[in-house]
C-alpha cells in the first residue's frame, strides 16, 4: 500500500521541506505537488505531480497543456487544472521582457537571459526589435512578426521607422527557433545583411541579431565579424602574393 504523505518524514514533505530549506531545494515535481495540494487514496501529490510533469516532457512544456488534458490526468479535476494553468500563466509573466526595461545589454548572453524563459514558451518563431538608448539599456522591445524568417515579412524600412521614431541610434533583433536549435539559417543571415547595409545609410548603430535556441544561442553578428577577418585575411594574402609577384618582377628586370 503506497504511503500517505502524513506518513512520510517530515523533511521529505514538500510544504515542510519548503520552509526548513527554502524553495530552491524543492524538485518540479515537489513545487508543482504544493499547487495540487492533495493526492488521492493510491498517489500522493508528488506523484500526481510526476505524472504531469512526464505528459509535459519537462517543467517548460507545463504551459503548453490545457485545461482539458490535465483534467484527465487522475487526482487533477477542474479546479487543480485552473490552478496549474494560472501559475504557468504567473511565471510567463514574471519572466516578460517588460520588467526588463532600462537592463543593460552589454553583452550577447544578457540578451539570451532576458528572452530565454519566454521563447521557451513560444511555438513560432517571433522577431524581436530591441531598443537601446545610449547606455546600450532597453528603452522599448517591440514584436515585429511571427513565422519562419524565410516566410516573414521583414522589411529593413519597417525596423529603421521604429528606430527613427522612438530617437534611438542602437538597435538588436532577436528571434526564436522552437526546433531548439540556435544555429543560424540562410535567410537569417541574409535579413541581417540587407538591415545592417540599410542602418548605416542612417548612421543607426545594428548591435546584433541573436538566435535563441532551446538552452543556447548564436549571434549572427559574431558570424559576419568572422566571415569579414577571413575575407580581409585572404585580400592581404592576394596582395601580399601580387607584391612578391611585382617585386620579384622588377628584381629581374633591373639586373644588368
Amino acid at each position: 500500500m503506497p504511503l500517505k504523505m502524513k506518513q512520510l518524514p517530515q523533511s521529505e514533505r514538500p510544504y515542510e521541506k519548503l520552509l526548513m530549506y527554502g524553495a530552491k531545494k524543492l524538485s518540479n515535481a515537489e513545487l508543482l505537488a504544493i499547487i495540487i495540494k492533495t493526492g488521492t487514496k493510491d498517489e500522493t501529490s508528488v506523484d500526481i505531480a510526476n505524472r504531469v510533469l512526464l505528459l509535459s516532457e519537462n517543467i517548460n512544456g507545463l504551459a503548453n497543456i490545457g485545461i482539458g488534458t490535465l483534467e484527465k490526468i487522475k487526482g487533477i479535476g477542474k479546479v487543480k487544472a485552473i490552478q496549474i494553468k494560472a501559475v504557468c500563466e504567473l511565471a510567463t509573466r514574471l519572466n516578460a521582457p517588460i520588467h526588463n526595461i532600462k537592463t543593460q545589454m552589454k553583452k550577447t548572453v544578457d540578451v539570451y537571459n532576458v528572452f530565454k524563459q519566454e521563447f521557451k514558451q513560444r511555438k513560432q518563431e517571433v522577431l524581436k526589435l530591441i531598443l537601446l538608448n545610449s547606455k546600450t539599456e532597453i528603452v522599448k522591445i517591440i514584436e515585429l512578426e511571427t513565422g519562419s524568417i524565410s516566410e516573414m515579412n521583414v522589411a529593413p524600412a519597417q525596423i529603421l521607422k521604429e528606430v527613427i521614431k522612438e530617437e534611438v541610434d542602437k538597435f538588436i533583433l532577436v528571434h526564436n527557433h522552437p526546433s531548439g536549435d540556435a544555429t543560424p539559417s540562410e535567410a537569417d543571415i541574409k535579413i541581417t545583411k540587407k538591415i545592417d547595409e540599410c542602418s548605416k545609410l542612417f548612421d543607426v548603430n545594428f548591435l546584433d541579431h541573436i538566435v535563441i535556441g532551446q538552452d543556447s544561442f548564436t549571434s549572427i553578428r559574431a558570424i559576419l565579424n568572422e566571415e569579414k577577418n577571413k575575407s580581409n585575411e585572404e585580400k592581404n594574402k592576394a596582395l601580399a602574393k601580387e607584391h612578391f609577384i611585382q617585386t620579384k618582377t622588377i628584381s629581374k628586370s633591373t639586373k644588368i
